[in-house]
């Protein structure tokens, strides 16, 4: 699996990731505060093969704005898993 840096980052309001899988897959991505909890899960779903897109607007799964700071997000699938940061300016 190809996985991209978060574009732009910083960022505000919004920042994109984008991903390769090779093969069709379980994918769940999902965005944490720094102290660890999940604030919104972006995707949580079997993918075909192919480049992914998919964009965060700075929202928790509520709806509601998060505050500017650092943010982790973690993308996985069965044979892999990865957590890169981000930060979001006001």
């Amino acid at each position: 699996m190809k996985f991209s840096k978060n574009y732009p980052n910083p960022f505000n309001p919004t920042t994109s990731i984008q991903y390769d899988l090779p093969e069709m897959a379980y994918v769940s991505i999902s965005i944490y505060d720094i102290r660890g909890r999940e604030l919104k899960t972006l995707v949580n779903a079997e993918q075909v093969a192919g480049f992914k897109s998919v964009r965060w607007n700075a929202t928790d799964n509520k709806g509601k704005p998060v505050s500017a700071g650092i943010y982790l997000y973690m993308i996985q699938t069965e044979s892999f898993r990865q957590v890169k940061k981000m930060a979001l300016v006001k």
